[in-house]
């Protein structure tokens, strides 16, 4: 802050975003995290609508859930008088029109049947996609479901400088829509193809390829190692899509597919950092964490 020269100890909204993000990427497990210093939707955990309610996504891995965890979501739904529940694009389950009130209790009530949140509202790892690949398709080739929930369960909770989305489809005829994620895994007789920097916003981005490998093992080190270099080089807001675009593909395939020992430690680094990342918060605050934020504010009479 002194040698950036700020014009005011608390900085803008801008500026001390960024600076709370690049303190906890580099220091992880040191640095707190400033709360005051995240925009509402991760002071809140939870995605604010135009009404002023709040959206609630609970983390699905890999898109897989049963009976139990559908039984329990329907429970909130109903305890809460949730007006609309709706699938997601990322194959989560979104409950809509909760009140700040509420969250607390909703996520007290969702932890109880194992759900953790699923940051839908971060600039973080948001969700892992995937298709159902050999186990059930007569087309797959891999296990891209069980190589999804393994990736998911990899990088959930990580904080990246924008949203960050994966997928894992079983073949090349590509179902979980691989080729305009962050990351994309694409399932061959041979092994999975890495490509990354897609996107599918306002802008739609396909992905680049990045390498091809032969086991899960290698997969998963990729996969961290991206996203460390991602989250280390990478302008804060700025998606993978708009870094590749800046930086170029090649610096990024010298980084990680030309340097073998540069790779294995940036996945290091991530997995260090996932030690202090990887808790729910959301059972954080449904145990009384910050339960002043989510309090109605009350109303003094005046005179």
């Amino acid at each position: 802050m002194e040698v950036l020269e700020w014009n005011s100890t608390d900085g803008c909204p801008s500026c001390r975003s960024a600076l709370n993000y690049y303190l906890l990427c580099v220091w992880p497990g040191e640095y707190k995290d400033d709360p005051q210093s995240r925009y509402i939707n991760e002071r809140a955990h939870a995605n604010i609508q135009k009404d002023g309610t709040y959206s609630v996504v609970p983390r699905i891995w890999g898109g897989v859930t049963n009976p139990q965890e559908l039984r329990a979501i329907a429970d909130v739904a109903e305890k809460y008088q949730v007006p609309t529940v709706k699938i997601t694009g990322g194959q989560r389950i979104d409950l809509l029109d909760i009140k700040k009130q509420d969250l607390p209790k909703v996520w007290g009530d969702l932890n109880k049947a194992g759900f953790v949140s699923g940051h839908a509202y971060g600039k973080s790892l948001r969700t892992v996609k995937t298709c159902v690949g050999k186990e059930w398709c007569r087309f797959g080739t891999q296990d891209s479901t069980g190589l999804g929930i393994k990736t998911e369960k990899m990088t959930w909770g990580s904080w990246t400088p924008a949203k960050f989305k994966i997928a894992v489809s079983g073949c090349p005829r590509n179902c979980a829509e691989a080729s305009i994620k962050d990351l994309g895994i694409v399932c061959v007789d041979s092994g999975y193809e890495i490509h990354v920097g897609g996107n599918g916003g306002i802008k739609v981005r396909v992905t680049d390829f990045l390498c091809k490998v032969e086991t899960e093992a290698e997969v998963l080190e990729y996969t961290g190692a991206f996203m460390q270099l991602y989250r280390e080089e990478a302008r804060y807001l700025e998606r993978t899509a708009h870094w590749i675009e800046r930086v170029g593909l090649n610096y990024v395939k010298q980084r990680l597919v030309g340097d073998p020992k540069n790779r294995a430690a940036l996945h290091g680094r991530f997995l260090l950092s996932q030690q202090t990342s990887q808790v729910d918060p959301w059972a954080e605050r449904a145990a009384g964490l910050e339960k002043e934020q989510f309090e109605p504010l009350k109303l003094h009479s005046v005179g």
